[in-house]
């Protein structure tokens, strides 16, 4: 934001000689950096409003596991939500034509590690699935990443969850409108 104020501001200086308009220019410069980083702010935190991540970072485990089957069927898969003790790893199995995966998910409040990656590799085979994904509202450690890099794990973190529920909430919104009409 700094920037915005000095740059605007010796530019200025530079072609009027003028310090009072140098001033004037590099405050209107801070203003109006302020007022769209303001803005950006705003409309980020009605977006993750509109999304409902703050819902899903209310839900214990099992709820999240069950809201998950239901944002998968949104996107045309079959959701299975596998039981809650016993799991072989994998806490829903979806499916869609030829493709099966196996989803662990990890409704946490801190960054998700290496232990996820494991137990989604292991249920892939359990499960004779073709694709392993973890899927959190946080963040993934390092660690994690890299081995799920090395073991083709997709890794669907806090803001690709938020996109896939408004693309959820999008697409429910369009069918009551068409249903409605």
């Amino acid at each position: 934001m700094g920037l915005s104020a000095v740059v605007p501001g010796l530019a200025t200086l530079h072609f009027t000689q003028s310090w009072q308009i140098a001033a004037g220019v590099g405050a209107a410069g801070f203003i109006v950096a302020v007022f769209i980083l303001i803005n950006v702010r705003l409309a980020r935190s009605a977006r993750l409003k509109r999304s409902g991540i703050g819902e899903i970072d209310r839900m214990d485990g099992v709820r999240f596991e069950q809201y998950l089957g239901h944002l998968f069927r949104s996107q045309g898969f079959r959701a299975e939500v596998t039981q809650a003790r016993g799991d072989y790893g994998a806490d829903l199995v979806l499916t869609q034509g030829n493709r099966r995966i196996v989803v662990q998910a990890k409704r946490y409040t801190k960054n998700v590690g290496l232990k996820a990656v494991q137990e989604v590799q292991s249920a892939k085979a359990h499960y004779r699935a073709n694709e392993a994904w973890v899927v959190t509202n946080s963040q993934y450690t390092e660690q994690a990443k890299k081995l799920a890099r090395s073991n083709n794990v997709r890794l669907i973190a806090r803001d690709e969850l938020v996109e896939m529920l408004l693309a959820m909430k999008a697409g429910t919104a369009a069918a009551a409108k068409r249903t409605s009409a």
